[in-house]
């Protein structure tokens, strides 16, 4: 049920990214929606299967997005990889830790699309980009992916509650 619960999170970031956020003129601002699973998946599971879900949802973004292929799958790696080597040395219930692994987690995203376009156009195209929304996307991150990983803790929460009581229902339905 677990399972269903992150598929179904991966599906609905998804479609919010792509298909109904370029809608409202706040999209330009908008950071990668999917980093809030990622974070999620990073910081409390620490299951094997975890970084396999993580490339299959870089997977489904590299698939969406008209960007390089391997560019989400690479930086969602990457952060996975970041958040774990972070666990390891960080007090994790600090008020900083989520908006400072937020903050590289973006600034990973980003770094990897600045290199992406330095080996396919070159130098020139790197310095035409839009290093301002760069730093919007950064600030944006670093203050709204805490609160969507909040905001998941708490769907993840009340959805293992409501798969507890329907297994109950169940029970009692099946012992009569």
């Amino acid at each position: 049920m677990n399972l269903l619960f992150f598929v179904i999170a991966t599906l609905f970031l998804s479609v919010l990214q792509t298909l109904i956020a370029p809608w409202f003129s706040w999209f330009v601002h908008s950071f990668d929606l999917t980093i809030i699973l990622v974070l999620f998946l990073s910081l409390n599971f620490s299951h094997y299967a975890v970084p396999a879900a993580i490339v299959f949802i870089g997977g489904i973004m590299d698939s969406l997005s008209g960007g390089p292929f391997f560019l989400y799958v690479f930086s969602y790696v990457w952060i996975y990889v970041m958040v774990q080597l972070v666990k390891q040395f960080v007090f994790q219930t600090s008020g900083l830790f989520v908006p400072v692994i937020s903050m590289v987690s973006v600034m990973i995203q980003q770094g990897l699309g600045v290199f992406a376009v330095f080996i396919q156009q070159g130098q020139a195209a790197v310095w035409q980009m839009d290093f301002g929304q760069m730093v919007r996307h950064v600030v944006y991150g670093t203050v709204l992916i805490p609160a969507g990983v909040w905001l998941l803790s708490i769907s993840y929460q009340n959805w293992n509650y409501m798969v507890r009581m329907l297994q109950k229902k169940w029970e009692k339905r099946v012992n009569s």
